[in-house]
């Protein structure tokens, strides 16, 4: 038992030598001169510190912040968690099939509405749904519209610290009550010679309600895909391409933010009435156009048919394999909502701190503001991101979110990068001891290639 013990310790002893090395080798790096690093490392079973090297430094995360919200919402909402969308109809429906009256959609925060992730919930799969339940009530004809409504989910939209050049893009894309093709969709470029502006060669789908205005030009090859949405100003319905497009992209895409999912949804399934004969006398609305009139939408008197999102599991898995922000924003504004708050990312992170320190953590260690970590403004310790991965090595539902971690360098694990910051987050067994670590390097210079490499020359002392 001695000698067993005596070994332990000597291995345990040896791999923070050799972490320490690591830390120092890393910290010392040129890339590193005028930036700030912070490891931590910790026994996945006991929550035993292996190694700290700058434990308590707040830094930027970038997407690992998205385990954590992922954490908090398997331990608040629980693993078969299921959003829901109802659609149902106010006024009269007279034995000929005519509804007097308008068909309501009304979101419940389900950020896989019309998702191609799973086969329910493709947008054809959900506008299905919706129209084999308006034909079993009998409704041939609407004398009224459909209204997209946001429901509950009536405040600020944008998480507070996202920058506007982000606002526009498929990736900042803000919370819905209604979302809708996870409130994204693809301008078309028409690309030429550099330098030279680029033409819209249209929509997927379709957007007439919207106007396009390119300054986006040509890049050279090797330069990447520079290009930006930016959202319609208040009232206006023009939305700006800017930045460089490398000639030799292939994609010839650029992915934006809908603007106004609900209005999106509310289009869509009118054009799929008065595609199959079931006429809707007036134009699609959203509650956000609505509002904007000082009208209200009328709650629903019949109830035609619910919509449950894929269970909370499912939703995590993609959430970090693909690193989803809109899944997580979506999830912090469901804790919100469980805890009787508003769902805004406000009075989520409120929520998140409060549920953390209730388990020990500081909520001074978290000074964070949404949850997909795509704010620079946000800052959370190592130790605490850390201590978080651990807490979940106990619970039933552990390896659902150990099977939502990507795996980079042969390690499952979040990957999170920002401006000037890269950072990683998960687990690794290291001699038939599961570890879990979080590592986070800011305001490096250089390559992002080549401080990734660097990093992964400190965790491969896990393996």
């Amino acid at each position: 038992m001695l000698l067993f013990v005596s070994e332990q310790l000597y291995a345990q002893t040896s791999l923070q030598k050799r972490l320490q090395t690591a830390f120092t080798r890393l910290q010392t790096d040129e890339q590193c001169k005028y930036g700030s690093v912070s490891v931590t490392v910790l026994d996945a079973k006991t929550g035993e510190m292996i190694f700290g090297g700058n434990p308590d430094m707040g830094l930027a995360p970038g997407s690992t912040l998205k385990t954590v919200t992922s954490i908090t919402a398997f331990n608040l909402l629980g693993k078969d968690f299921q959003f829901q969308t109802q659609v149902g109809y106010t006024g009269t429906l007279t034995a000929d099939g005519t509804l007097t009256g308008d068909i309501i959609i009304k979101g419940g925060g389900d950020p896989t509405l019309g998702s191609w992730r799973w086969s329910t919930t493709k947008e054809n799969v959900v506008l299905n749904t919706m129209v084999a339940a308006l034909k079993k009530a009998g409704i041939k004809k609407i004398n009224g519209r459909v209204i997209g409504d946001n429901g509950l989910y009536t405040k600020q939209s944008i998480p507070d610290g996202w920058i506007w050049q982000d606002l526009g893009t498929y990736y900042g894309a803000g919370i819905a009550g209604l979302c809708w093709r996870e409130n994204q969709f693809d301008i078309l470029l028409r690309t030429g010679s550099i330098g030279n502006t680029i033409g819209i060669a249209g929509t997927n789908p379709e957007t007439n309600y919207l106007q396009y205005k390119s300054e986006l030009t040509n890049g050279a090859a090797k330069t990447g895909d520079q290009a930006y949405p930016y959202l319609p100003a208040f009232g206006s319905k023009v939305m700006y391409l800017r930045g460089t497009y490398a000639i030799d992209q292939s994609k010839k895409r650029v992915s934006a933010a809908i603007p106004d999912p609900a209005f999106d949804a509310a289009l869509r399934l009118t054009d799929t009435l008065k595609r199959i004969g079931i006429t809707v006398s007036g134009e699609p609305q959203s509650s956000i156009m609505l509002a904007e009139k000082n009208q209200t939408v009328t709650p629903a008197t019949t109830n035609l048919t619910n919509i449950l999102s894929p269970n909370l599991s499912k939703i995590v898995y993609w959430l970090n394999q693909k690193s989803v922000n809109l899944y997580a924003e979506q999830l912090l504004a469901a804790i919100s909502l469980k805890t009787g708050k508003t769902p805004t990312a406000t009075d989520g992170v409120n929520v998140v701190k409060a549920f953390w320190e209730q388990k020990g953590i500081d909520k001074r260690s978290m000074n964070i503001f949404d949850g997909s970590g795509l704010s620079p403004e946000n800052h959370i310790t190592t130790s605490t991101m850390a201590h978080i991965l651990q807490s979940a090595r106990k619970e039933a539902w552990f390896d659902d979110f150990f099977d939502s971690l990507p795996i980079y360098n042969d390690m499952k694990m979040k990957s999170g990068s920002i401006n000037s910051v890269q950072a990683y987050a998960g687990f690794q067994t290291h001699e038939g001891r599961q570890l879990c670590f979080s590592i986070m390097v800011n305001n490096y210079s250089g390559a992002g290639s080549a401080i990734r490499e660097k990093m992964f020359r400190l965790l491969d002392e896990l393996k």
